[in-house]
């Protein structure tokens, strides 16, 4: 099979690194790919939300399947586009990507489908917003969102009113985010352990992967602003099986009752309270980076699963893996998530013996790596120890050198010991 790859980020390098492992692949296609796609997969330079040229491709390369990476083409609808040529596509429609794309989509569903989640409230007007925090009994702490889709960096977990006041119109007035920041949720402040819970679904049946765990603050101790992840690891094990279970039924009634196409990946975004788990957010994609801490692990064919969902026939599956942990820390420019430069050259990443290298932010060039994103590179490595695993990634970070690189000393050190706590 020909198989085409769309996004120019990890979460994809790792995809297509998993899918060249697959003895049915003939092929790997990219749009747009990055400096490491390119040395794996054969790139084309196409807009990621042209699904006209993107079809045409499609057609002309005989592309059998196309697997959408990012979240935006899904949001404006690449799988409807694709419906209606008659082209095979892995992720779920425009509809059913409101998911992601509206965080009050989701809350509302949620809330629909007894989906456990924090209690909220929606608001379009700046002042209306402000106002509530200030309304007896006064809200301090709690977290502000953006509707929309905002790169991973549409959340504000504020501690202080001032703080929640600034968010409001950093998003509202300011504008940061544009019109994904036309509506904003006030959110009660959870406090738990996080995780991912990420699985593949066909619309009848949801097949879970592993447990992972996210960074999503950019400095150590989890401290500084929100970032699209620092690193993750896998598996772990801090949401039961029953309640992982309920969940994802629940999901799945909303999903049959609101008539939704959903065939792709869902991804719940979980805190672990002394109430019991709850749902921060829902992706309908691959998450990143802990993509690229479950894909290394993962003993299945990734194309048959793939297959399988775009079929309906999940019911027929059981995912295996190998033994071990996973351990991936991303490599930013520095200054990321805010002002960052590019075109660093990057050294040393052929020197990489025991951990592989995803790239994200990069561009290959006259034989050289440049840096050319926030974030740059996700280093990952796989031990039969937890703590080996954090070694070895550690160590093979050290052979890589670029300007003001930067990244989190403390990726997985919440698992160790059993405490999954720093």
């Amino acid at each position: 099979m020909n198989i085409l790859v769309i996004g120019s980020g990890g979460r994809e390098h790792a995809i297509i690194w998993k899918l060249k492992q697959s003895k049915h692949i003939k092929k790997i296609f990219c749009i747009p790919g990055n400096g490491g796609i390119s040395q794996i997969a054969e790139c084309a330079k196409i807009d990621i939300l042209d699904f006209k040229k993107i079809s045409e491709f499609v057609i002309n390369n005989k592309v059998d399947i196309t697997v959408v990476g990012p979240e935006l083409p899904l949001s404006e609808g690449i799988v409807d586009y694709f419906k209606t040529k008659k082209l095979d596509i892995f992720g779920p429609d425009k509809k059913s990507s409101q998911l992601e794309a509206s965080k009050v989509f989701a809350k509302r569903f949620m809330k629909k489908y007894n989906i456990p989640t924090a209690s909220f409230e929606v608001f379009n007007k700046c002042e209306d917003a402000i106002k509530y925090l200030n309304t007896p009994p006064e809200v301090d702490s709690c977290v502000i969102k953006a509707d929309g889709l905002a790169a991973g960096k549409g959340v504000f977990v504020c501690n202080t009113r001032t703080e929640a006041e600034e968010a409001i119109k950093k998003i509202m007035l300011d504008k940061v985010f544009g019109d994904a920041g036309k509506e904003v949720i006030i959110e009660e402040k959870l406090r738990g352990l996080e995780v991912s819970l990420i699985a593949f679904c066909d619309g009848k049946t949801i097949l879970p992967l592993i447990q992972s765990q996210d960074h999503k603050r950019v400095n150590d101790l989890d401290k500084g602003p929100n970032t699209g992840g620092m690193g993750a690891y896998a598996p772990v094990k801090i949401v039961n099986s029953k309640d992982i279970k309920k969940i994802f039924d629940n999901f799945l009634n909303g999903i049959k009752s609101e008539s939704l196409n959903f065939k792709g990946i869902i991804y719940a975004g979980i805190m672990l309270t002394g109430a019991g788990p709850k749902v921060l957010e829902f992706n309908v994609r691959f998450g990143d980076p802990e993509t690229q801490a479950i894909l290394p692990l993962l003993k299945t064919d990734l194309l048959d699963l793939i297959i399988l969902t775009i079929d309906g026939n999940l019911d027929a599956c059981k995912i295996k893996y190998n033994e071990g942990y996973c351990v991936s820390v991303v490599i930013t420019s520095g200054g990321y998530p805010g002002k960052y430069e590019v075109g660093k050259e990057i050294y040393g990443i052929s020197n990489v013996e025991d951990a592989v290298v995803f790239h994200s932010g990069t561009k290959y060039e006259n034989k050289k790596y440049y840096t050319n994103g926030g974030r740059v590179l996700n280093v990952s490595a796989v031990d039969s120890s937890l703590e080996n695993a954090i070694i070895k990634v550690y160590e093979s970070i050290k052979v890589i050198k670029f300007e003001n690189m930067h990244f989190r000393k403390d990726i997985a050190k919440k698992g160790l010991s059993g405490g999954l706590t720093i």
